[in-house]
């Protein structure tokens, strides 16, 4: 079941979070009925995470790590071979990052259930991972608590997301959102360029680079452009 498109997905993600927060009191209910064991792929570029995750399935009789993987790439290629029931997909890797990764498996495969595992809590980058087709978000420092259940909601056709992603999520409106340009010129001002060097590299007038500035200020709320810089970091609007 692909995640849709329309802008208003995002709240109704959010919603389906916040009326479905007793997961860890229905476990019985998310569990698989059939005797096998949830097959799951571990996709992530730091071998102690994915060494953590192992042993936190270990202990699970009706959970079973199939498969790992470091990047993108072998995330691709290990799903094929090991066709899992839930993949856990980090989104910062080399060579191809989990956002990629989750729109060509959920291309190939439409009924791939992704659970995001990721550091950051910003609402735009949450927000891209459900539009490519993520039914989970999941922040690596409550794996222990949340991990297992997390898998069960998944693969037992639910969403899951962390409570502090969905707060995020629901803070802010489609009117505050950055188009493709202004994210463009995001990027450039956080890499040190002037408004006549962001002009040259677009091939733009600086006073279209100008009119862009302005309208970012004014959607993110910003004083100036490193505060912008700065939120935009943090809502995963932009990455160094």
């Amino acid at each position: 079941m692909k995640v849709p498109h329309e802008s208003g997905s995002c709240a109704s993600f959010v919603r389906e979070y916040c009326d479905d927060r007793s997961l860890a009191m229905r476990r019985d209910e998310l569990m698989s009925t059939d005797l096998s064991p949830i097959r799951v792929l571990v996709v992530d570029d730091h071998q102690l995470i994915r060494a953590g995750i192992a042993t936190l399935l270990l202990s699970e009789s009706d959970v079973e790590l199939v498969g790992e993987a470091s990047n993108g790439r072998e995330a691709i290629t290990k799903f094929r071979e090991c066709r899992p029931d839930v993949t856990l997909m980090d989104l910062q890797m080399p060579e191809m990052g989990g956002l990629d990764a989750i729109l060509a498996i959920r291309d190939e495969f439409p009924e791939a259930r992704i659970i995001v595992l990721t550091t950051y809590t910003g609402d735009a980058q949450a927000v891209r991972a459900m539009k490519a087709g993520a039914q989970g978000y999941l922040l690596k420092n409550v794996l222990h608590k949340e991990l297992v259940q997390t898998i069960r909601a998944v693969h037992g056709g639910h969403r899951a997301m962390a409570a502090a992603v969905a707060a995020n999520v629901a803070e802010h409106t489609a009117g505050d959102t950055l188009t493709a340009k202004e994210i463009e010129v995001l990027r450039l001002i956080a890499a040190g360029n002037a408004n006549k060097e962001i002009a040259a590299q677009l091939s733009i007038t600086e006073e279209t680079v100008k009119s862009r500035v302005k309208n970012i200020l004014d959607k993110l709320g910003a004083n100036d452009r490193t505060h912008a810089v700065s939120i935009g970091l943090k809502r995963g609007i932009i990455e160094l």
